[in-house]
């Protein structure tokens, strides 16, 4: 059955079928040959779109100006200090007016509830760039890359290690179930998600013949994994004060060669990006300074050998950001 996205938000994956990904995925592969080939592709050409940013971001925000003008797109990038969004002006009225303007709107910040608010308001498509609870156009860009380097998605064994109940790892768990891929959480119970979403999640693996499990067993959660994936141990937004329970909570889950070691021997390692696998950074190395000795640190939740092993594929995935945004944009603009 042909697929059509023509007018429609992306907010969640937990809103779009498991042909509705599968296209955007084949799509997105489209976008990558053609840009890989130095293909002109200005298929939306006078077109306009906005990225409205409460958050800072390096791979989201250069890959939504990099694809919206490798299609022809005029784009505008708002940040907090540039709009009147929410202090002035209500979501609901600032969704109206940009969507008189544009005729695509991206925000990335912190509540669901805006982004929701904003396409329910806003009249043209709407696509989450990143909220506390979920970043959906990250998946396009992490199953793509997965099926790079397998060939196919449909019953190879994921883990998440870590924080299971970030937004990267919400995510992550919607969209294994939905495209029949095993999904694990292996991290401290007090850190998985909620028990709504774990529900959602066993609603669509079993219509698609994937599992979801949880366990705090770091040798039971990464057995036969065929993809190993972390991210940072402390978000966007959550206070410095956090550093040192969450590194006495997470440090068990770092993933190490002794982990890689634990799961098939053709596993790669993924992560989202940024990562803290050395010290080459202001926050690696005040947290190394303080926790480091009593830790032990060797990284943070990925060692420096495993992120920059051939097993390690998280360049190529930060590349896939921009053809998977490219491939949401065009399908919704078309």
């Amino acid at each position: 059955m042909p697929v059509n996205l023509q007018g429609r938000s992306f907010l969640t994956l937990s809103d779009y079928t498991e042909a509705e990904i599968n296209y955007l995925l084949d799509l997105s592969a489209q976008f990558k040959n053609l840009k890989l080939t130095r293909t002109p592709h200005k298929y939306l050409e006078g077109k306009n779109i906005v990225l409205l940013f409460e958050k800072t971001s390096t791979r989201t925000r250069c890959s939504f100006e990099t694809a919206g003008y490798d299609l022809g797109m005029g784009v505008t990038y708002l940040d907090p200090g540039s709009s009147q969004m929410g202090k002035k002006e209500s979501i609901e009225d600032t969704a109206k007016v940009l969507g008189r303007f544009y005729d695509g709107i991206e925000y990335r910040g912190f509540d669901q509830d805006l982004v929701q608010a904003l396409a329910d308001n806003a009249g043209v498509p709407v696509w989450n760039g990143l909220t506390d609870a979920f970043h959906p156009t990250q998946m396009i860009a992490d199953m793509m890359t997965i099926k790079e380097n397998f060939g196919y998605l449909k019953g190879l064994n994921f883990v998440f290690m870590g924080d299971c109940r970030n937004n990267v790892s919400n995510s992550l768990l919607i969209t294994c179930a939905k495209l029949g891929v095993n999904y694990t959480g292996c991290g401290p119970k007090e850190l998985w998600p909620t028990d709504e979403l774990i529900a959602k999640a066993k609603e669509f693996a079993a219509v698609h013949g994937s599992t979801i499990n949880f366990t705090e067993d770091v040798e039971e959660g990464v057995k036969g994994a065929h993809v190993l994936y972390t991210d940072i141990w402390v978000s966007m937004g959550e206070p410095d004060e956090v550093w040192e329970q969450r590194i006495e909570q997470l440090h068990p889950y770092q993933v190490n060669q002794k982990v890689m070691d634990m799961a098939d021997e053709d596993a790669i390692f993924m992560h989202c990006l940024p990562s803290f696998h050395d010290l080459k950074t202001t926050i690696g190395e005040e947290v190394y300074e303080k926790f480091g000795d009593k830790y032990e640190l060797n990284g943070m939740e990925v060692t420096d050998d495993v992120f920059l092993s051939n097993k390690s594929k998280v360049f190529d995935e930060a590349e896939n950001r921009m053809h998977s945004i490219k491939a949401v944009m065009y399908a919704t603009l078309k």
